[in-house]
């Protein structure tokens, strides 16, 4: 990225279940969602949405190997998006195992991002 204009974070957790992508894609949803850009037009080179990159930069505690990295670039509605994957968050109990949702365990997942906006 030539130029960052904006960067925005935030967290996701997934408490039941052990999704690290559904804790990722949060904790993109939750950097983004909050957020509005209305002079990022102006911003971009020839004032155009498409000249604009994204890098979502998340760090995860566990499972990386099953990380839908097509499913966090979902989450950014405009621009050429970039994954950056990163050792980080947190693992840690939910205090309760409930077989209805799935759980393979009593760990819940806590990722942090942060979505770098520019050109």
């Amino acid at each position: 990225m030539k130029k960052i204009l904006f960067i925005q974070s935030g967290m996701g957790i997934d408490v039941h279940g052990q999704d690290i992508t559904k804790a990722a894609t949060r904790a993109v949803q939750n950097a983004i969602w909050s957020n509005s850009m209305p002079g990022i037009e102006k911003s971009l080179p020839d004032n155009r949405l498409e000249n604009m990159k994204v890098t979502v930069r998340i760090a995860v505690p566990l499972d990386r190997d099953n990380l839908d990295i097509s499913k966090i670039k979902e989450t950014i509605p405009y621009g050429t998006v970039e994954v950056d994957v990163t050792d980080g968050g947190m693992a840690t109990s939910s205090g309760i195992i409930l077989e209805d949702t799935e759980d393979e365990n009593d760990l819940m997942y806590i990722v942090n991002a942060a979505v770098e906006v520019g050109y």
